[in-house]
């Protein structure tokens, strides 16, 4: 609940940018003060007023892609003010925006620990779960040759950046742009499966895990869903990941179970975590046009399968 502005003091600034429609039709943008200063709470749970760039036609976005925030060798800190100087898609709390919350989360993680993410990611889950393979950056020439490329006409991930894990540069975005295996993230997923704990390693507290998969921006909340509501029909949204709430509106809704988690990328890399029937899957995939059919129909057959 603390305000994001206790560690990156440039964020007590920051203004609300409203559109407004003029008689002719044309759109200005007036800024507006918070109504209330924006929360760690807010980073988590997507309802900071940050968003991306790169996608919708609203000026705020059009703002960030006009401030050319990806310019130049710059870390999370850099970042954290470049982004600070852009106004608010929305008041703090009151709609589901998904941006770069989570880059602003990581360098609030940061000035707390006092230590580059990395470490800290390193330190709280890598290490402890045995994920030897994962990391922002792949330098082992022999490793290097084990990267999943995308197909040349399918390798836009229209996501404003470009990541290349070849190349070592001093950014390390919390929201996307790590390398993995399947054999980690397997390490990963099964941790959330099992509540938060390992072979014997804790990575987050039973009170803390519940938390995190407990829907927070449900009706009784006061959080809006704009078109672009990423976790999709019939799913809610916790600290960072996106867990089933209802059946959801489609006929016949789609496989799974109330409690469901799951989270996606731009790549199309996916995990679901079926609590219900103590069962998880992965997705590894690099096919950014093709990514919502393959993992409408890898599902639909994990299903299918179960049932028989």
């Amino acid at each position: 609940d603390d305000p994001v502005s206790k560690y990156i003091p440039s964020f007590a600034n920051v203004k609300v940018g409203v559109e407004k429609k003029a008689e002719d039709g044309t759109k200005s943008l007036e800024l507006v003060p918070p109504s209330r200063p924006m929360t760690v709470h807010d980073l988590m749970t997507h309802t900071s007023g940050v968003t991306y760039g790169f996608y919708g036609d609203s000026l705020v976005r059009k703002a960030y892609r006009d401030a050319n925030i990806y310019a130049g060798d710059f870390d999370l800190a850099e970042f954290a003010e470049r982004i600070a100087k852009l106004p608010l898609h929305n008041q703090p709390g009151a709609l589901w925006q998904y941006g770069h919350s989570t880059d602003i989360l990581a360098r609030v993680m940061e000035v707390a620990a006092g230590k580059p993410l990395i470490e800290i990611e390193r330190e709280k889950l890598l290490d402890p779960l045995g994920m030897v393979d994962t990391g922002f950056f792949v330098t082992d020439p022999e490793k290097q040759k084990l990267l999943a490329q995308p197909v040349p006409n399918d390798s836009d991930f229209r996501v404003g950046r470009i990541n290349d894990p070849t190349v070592i540069k001093k950014i390390q975005f919390a929201s996307g742009g790590m390398v993995t295996t399947m054999a980690d993230y397997e390490r990963f997923t099964q941790m959330l499966l099992k509540g938060g704990s390992l072979n014997g390693k804790t990575i987050l507290k039973p009170e803390t895990f519940k938390l995190m998969v407990t829907d927070q921006i449900g009706p009784k909340s006061g959080v809006d869903r704009d078109y672009f509501y990423f976790p999709g029909d019939g799913f809610g949204f916790g600290l960072g990941l996106a867990v089933r709430t209802d059946p959801g509106n489609a006929k016949p809704p789609p496989p799974g179970d109330l409690g469901e988690l799951k989270w996606d990328g731009a790549s199309g890399c996916y995990f679901v975590i079926d609590p219900k029937q103590d069962m998880f899957f992965v997705l590894l995939e690099q096919t950014p046009t093709e990514r919502q059919r393959v993992q409408r129909t890898l599902k639909q057959l994990v299903y299918e399968a179960m049932e028989n």
